[in-house]
């Protein structure tokens, strides 16, 4: 089997037994088209032709190209796993990213609302069709922290509305309880009085009955935003990061916070921290006599 050959497999694998997403499977496939390219203008026949030489002149190559550092590190992780498969097969006889390092990534802290602002946007007004729908779709993601694509995929089978309870499917098809606040639940049971309750319909519909697409969520909360007024860009993640920031800060308990977003390395959920800690850097400044002008040098920052 050629290189291009044991990629396909590898990708075919990764979605039939581990059940990876179209999505990821994607980005697998764009990242090691960049490998494969590399190996034919090299004229490497085989992955075992790839020494840590080669791969740290790889990724200078990209990063010249204009791969930010980000799409760097993914592209390692991609050519790593695609490496381990091989060497579990025996069909790479060393790791070819021995000692290999990307640039280091400038983790960009996620942008929040604030208490006030959550309240303000998921409340909206008015009883009509559309709002019920709205108002349930925002108090969710809010209340539980989901993804856009665990909320349009949910059907009402999936919400216990009596248990305060929604079961969601993450990523890499991985299932979780997720609990559900009172006001989202009440927002819901509205939206459900109207709607009607099938156990396998989508719990939000778009046209024909399908599950509301991901761009009709985009476009409404971007709509809604700008009827109140947000100078922020709101976006369905928005909440989501708003939801672990705030959950975090109140009870500081990491651990739950990364198993209610469903996040398989703590490491992901520790970027919450930094959000906490700013908060509590501003309240000191605020506050402390002592700390008045380092507040303004923060500002300067």
């Amino acid at each position: 089997m050629d290189i291009r050959g044991q990629i396909d497999a590898w990708l075919a694998r990764l979605a039939n037994e581990r059940k990876a997403s179209p999505h990821t499977i994607e980005a697998y496939r764009r990242d090691l088209a960049k490998l494969l390219r590399y190996m034919q203008t090299q004229q490497l026949p085989s992955f075992d032709a790839l020494i840590p030489h080669r791969m740290r002149g790889f990724i200078a190559a990209e990063h010249r190209g204009g791969l930010s550092p980000k799409s760097l590190q993914r592209l390692l992780s991609s050519c790593r796993s695609l490496f381990r498969q091989l060497t579990r097969e025996g069909l790479l006889t060393h790791d070819p990213l021995a000692g290999v390092h990307g640039p280091k990534v400038h983790r960009k802290l996620p942008q929040v609302l604030d208490v006030d602002e959550a309240t303000a946007l998921v409340e909206g007004e008015g009883g009509e069709a559309l709002n019920l729908r709205d108002r349930a779709m925002l108090e969710l993601f809010y209340s539980s922290g989901l993804r856009l694509s665990e909320l349009i995929g949910l059907c009402w089978m999936d919400l216990d509305l009596e248990a305060g309870e929604v079961r969601v499917l993450g990523k890499g098809r991985k299932t979780r309880i997720v609990p559900v606040g009172r006001h989202a639940m009440a927002a819901l049971c509205a939206w459900g009085e109207f709607e009607g309750r099938e156990p396998n319909s989508p719990v939000f519909r778009g046209r024909h009955g399908a599950p509301i697409s991901p761009r009709a969520v985009q476009a409404r909360m971007k709509t809604l935003a700008l009827r109140q007024g947000f100078a922020k860009h709101v976006h369905p993640h928005l909440l989501r990061h708003t939801f672990a920031s705030h959950m975090l800060e109140s009870s500081g308990d990491l651990r739950a916070v990364q198993e209610l977003l469903g996040h398989a390395d703590i490491a992901t959920t520790q970027i919450y921290t930094h959000l906490d800690f700013q908060h509590l850097a501003k309240v000191y400044d605020a506050a402390h006599p002592r700390a008045k002008k380092r507040g303004v040098e923060r500002s300067e920052k």
